[in-house]
């Protein structure tokens, strides 16, 4: 069908950093340890510039927003960060008045023991909705920050953020910006209640670049309504849900906005950063065992290409039957169907990998042992092309399995 990966362009704009955290760039330090918030993993991270950073961020759009994000928000409506302080194994929210204040205190302890501005630091909170934060350990565990700073890393934090996630997400890249190279690094945690229009996942996105605010909140909104907006795992939205973005201006390259030269090579590698965590995270879905893909492209629009690749992957019927390895194509048909996208049957071609089931509406004759074997791989592409214009987009989700109920049937127990 010929079809290109959407990053294939961009990828030489930027080189991957080995091993690369939300430390990679210039002036950022991040690190996290066990507070005893949970039993055993690390639960507090931490992550400060050097200096105030230039800040962005997207919130989930559930109607009950955690009180976290409440004063997060206020914090960012100085347009600066210095410090972002994250606790995992309790979301702090439908906490009431006691939520909101024991999140100001939490963002006061920090800013006290990192020496920052209160008005310049974050709050983040992970876990379980409806419980109150254990603030003794959690002020007990900040205080320790300072023991820790000398020992401990981004990969540390990366791992202190996540829940039911089985692995960490973290990320770095590298581009030249005024003849600067500059740094992009970034860590996620997601695994559950992940859905389009922000999912149960956090995301923290550090840079040395300069750039002006106004547009970090441009290059943020523009580069999530294309990665993690485009992710589900289970069709639900959480209410914790928020990606932050600083940049710290560190790499002395001239202020960057949609007016300079170089715009381009930035929003692709920050683009590219936040595409790859969101996969990451599609790809942990809970009890998930592969990564799925679908490509639309031939569409008259791009919300109609984004509308109907969420609705094929978010299908429980795709998912189960990409988790059995039964190439279903008539699911896929039907989750386009429902998508609310005018469709013509007859300019209608599906494709799993490279076996095409639906040509221009009609069945083709492919082999199930193929398809069946296709299905088996890790990683899934389902290619659709609507021949109805020139718009496209990808979406990225996971198969559901038996796990995914027994991980959440037993989440709080």
């Amino acid at each position: 069908m010929n079809f290109v990966a959407m990053t294939t362009a961009s990828e030489t704009l930027f080189t991957k950093v080995k091993e690369g955290t939300v430390t990679s760039p210039k002036g950022f330090e991040a690190g996290g340890f066990h507070a005893g918030l949970k039993r055993k993993r690390k639960d507090l991270g931490w992550i400060k510039s050097n200096v105030p950073a230039a800040a962005a961020g997207v919130f989930t759009l559930n109607t009950f927003q955690a009180p976290p994000l409440k004063v997060t928000k206020e914090s960012l409506s100085g347009g600066l960060l210095q410090g972002i302080i994250v606790n995992s194994g309790n979301a702090n929210a439908f906490t009431g008045e006691k939520g909101l204040k024991d999140a100001y205190k939490m963002r006061k302890s920090f800013a006290d023991v990192m020496n920052l501005k209160e008005s310049q630091t974050a709050v983040t909170s992970t876990g379980v909705i409806g419980e109150y934060l254990p603030m003794h350990d959690i002020c007990k565990g900040i205080k320790q920050i300072p023991d820790y700073k000398e020992t401990t890393s981004g990969s540390d934090f990366a791992e202190a953020i996540v829940t039911t996630d089985t692995t960490t997400k973290e990320i770095a890249v590298t581009c030249e910006i005024d003849g600067k190279m500059i740094t992009i690094g970034g860590a996620a945690k997601g695994s559950g209640m992940i859905k389009p229009n922000m999912a149960t996942m956090l995301a923290f996105v550090t840079t040395d670049a300069f750039v002006e605010t106004a547009a970090l909140q441009t290059a943020l909104s523009t580069v999530t309504d294309r990665t993690y907006n485009m992710i589900t795992v289970d069709g639900e939205t959480s209410t914790n849900d928020m990606v932050l973005l600083l940049a710290n201006g560190q790499a002395e390259n001239n202020p960057l906005s949609p007016n300079h030269n170089d715009w381009e090579t930035f929003l692709h590698s920050l683009e590219y950063v936040c595409q790859q965590l969101a996969k990451m995270i599609a790809k942990d879905g809970e009890g998930a065992t592969k990564l799925v893909e679908v490509h639309v492209k031939g569409a008259e629009t791009t919300n109609g290409a984004k509308a109907i690749a969420k609705s094929i992957v978010g299908s429980s019927l795709v998912k189960t039957a990409i988790y059995g390895t039964d190439a279903n194509w008539g699911r896929i048909v039907c989750a386009i169907g429902y998508s609310g996208e005018s469709v013509q049957e007859e300019s209608l071609s599906i494709s799993l990998g490279e076996i095409k089931v639906v040509d221009y509406g009609i069945t083709t004759k492919f082999s199930e042992e193929e398809a069946k074997a296709y299905l088996e791989n890790e990683n899934i592409h389902i290619y659709v092309d609507l021949h109805n214009g020139d718009k496209e987009a990808t979406a990225w989700g996971c198969d559901l399995t038996y796990d995914y109920v027994r991980i959440n049937a037993s989440y709080r127990t």
